[in-house]
């Protein structure tokens, strides 16, 4: 390899330089990436994917093995009946075997009456409710009697109302419950029955020998029991099955995450603290004089003056697509808390861990926050791991409002108190944290890129 000759111009001296072999080697040398800056992408991009495998696949993996406090009504409205001069209340019967028999870890069964299980239905707080009418007893006495007469009977009938507003998921795990409950107390049930029928025959005059139930008849009192199932307040149309509280949910949380990371790139570059890079070309400005807190405040304020913008536009777009919003004013302004709280955090973290905040961020708000939200599978149905972040992962929060506002006429018993506090909760963890850390950081002299804020440390211009 030949030399090379460079001129440079200093001072109005051209000066000659010659680059050897061995300058051009250290140079090729000093370019190439260190072994360290090869394992920490390799290290943190492989934990990250460990995380989201664990949660993604975990909480998708077996809902109906992971169910654990599943909320059901059974509302028991049989008064009884006197068959044969005995008092009898099949209605108790069934609630006493549904209640042993529905394992206690996975099924929260609630007994209620009518009017209280209606409540926890209209408000999103039972996934459903098994309802037996008052005259329960009556009219298997009744079904019992005529089943040794020709002619029509009609069976009693017990009703499992399910509650897609509460999530249309949760509604058909609702019904394989039951169904599976109810079978096996519609074959209890009928086969107490039949032995009262046929010990009845027997007593008759001419014994069971003069009266045989027909092959009908033992068919119809071995499943005497009619299984209706209804949902409780249907879900209307354009809401996707119930989903799309949860993508609502979706695009707030979205909004704010990527509110905080523009906003954070965009300020940081206007004020000289990053390069502005657009495809080939970049600018890279002097760093302006300015401390941690008031960079911090800035940020924040344009998070929260691009909140309700963002929160309207959803509302508008939503309204375009003829989404039914009923309560369109608790939809923009809880929108619009959500998107700022959100990305006031985020802000906050990035302001105190800089470039790893940005794992920080992803983690808390989008790893973190699918799986425990319940907008696709129901909490009680995920691991006991993913539903314990529920108590505090913002996602599930913001969820909780706005299911209660889109499905259940905007009730606070519905989860939107529970999400409104916990919002204004993050939003000041939010606050506190970033304030105190800018103003740790500044009180000790550690300045971004080193340039002082304050005009006695600010180095002297040339």
């Amino acid at each position: 390899m030949t030399n090379q000759s460079a001129s440079e111009a200093k001072g109005g001296v051209t000066v000659e330089q010659t680059n050897t072999p061995e300058d051009e080697d250290t140079v090729v040398r000093s370019a190439r990436l260190p072994l360290r800056g090869w394992i920490g992408p390799v290290v943190i991009v492989s934990l990250l994917a460990a995380l989201l495998a664990t949660m993604y696949l975990g909480y998708t993996a077996d809902p109906e093995k992971n169910l654990h406090d599943f909320p059901i009504a059974l509302v028991n409205q049989d008064v009884g009946d006197s068959l044969d001069g005995e008092a009898v209340n099949f209605g108790n019967e069934i609630t006493a075997a549904l209640t042993e028999g529905m394992p206690a870890d996975k099924i929260d069964l609630r007994l209620l009456g009518i009017n209280e299980a209606r409540q926890q239905l209209r408000t999103g707080q039972v996934y459903g409710a098994i309802v037996i009418p008052s005259d329960f007893t009556k009219r298997l006495a009744i079904l019992g009697a005529a089943s040794v007469v020709p002619g029509e009977i009609e069976r009693p009938l017990i009703t499992v109302n399910t509650n897609p507003r509460a999530g249309t998921y949760a509604a058909s795990i609702m019904q394989r419950i039951t169904d599976r409950a109810m079978a096996e107390v519609d074959t209890t049930v009928g086969a107490r029955l039949t032995e009262r029928v046929e010990s009845k025959l027997a007593a008759s005059p001419g014994g069971a020998a003069a009266t045989q139930l027909t092959g009908a008849a033992r068919l119809l009192l071995a499943q005497p029991i009619d299984i209706e199932v209804t949902p409780f307040r249907p879900l209307p149309a354009g809401t996707g099955q119930g989903l799309s509280a949860f993508f609502y949910t979706l695009i707030l949380l979205f909004a704010g995450f990527s509110s905080a990371l523009m906003t954070h790139s965009l300020v940081d570059s206007s004020l000289g603290y990053a390069p502005a890079e657009y495809g080939p070309w970049y600018r890279n400005s002097r760093p302006v004089p300015i401390s941690r807190w008031r960079m911090l405040l800035t940020k924040w304020g344009i998070a929260v003056v691009t909140a309700p913008v963002v929160s309207a536009i959803f509302l508008g777009i939503a309204t375009l697509l003829d989404m039914p919003i009923d309560h369109a004013l608790a939809l923009f302004l809880y929108g619009t808390l959500a998107v700022a709280a959100v990305a006031v955090t985020g802000l906050s973290v990035l302001a105190a861990f800089g470039t790893p905040g940005l794992v920080v961020n992803m983690v808390l708000f989008v790893v973190l926050g699918l799986p425990s939200s319940s907008g696709s599978i129901p909490i009680e149905a995920t691991p006991r791991y993913i539903a314990d972040l529920a108590a505090f992962e913002p996602m599930h929060q913001i969820y909780l409002a706005v299911r209660a506002i889109l499905f259940f006429d905007g009730h606070l018993e519905a989860g939107l108190s529970t999400g409104i506090w916990m919002t204004v909760l993050g939003l000041a963890i939010g606050l506190a944290f970033g304030a105190l850390a800018t103003h740790t950081y500044d009180l000790r002299g550690l300045y971004r890129l080193g340039v002082s804020h304050r005009p006695a440390e600010a180095a002297p211009a040339e």
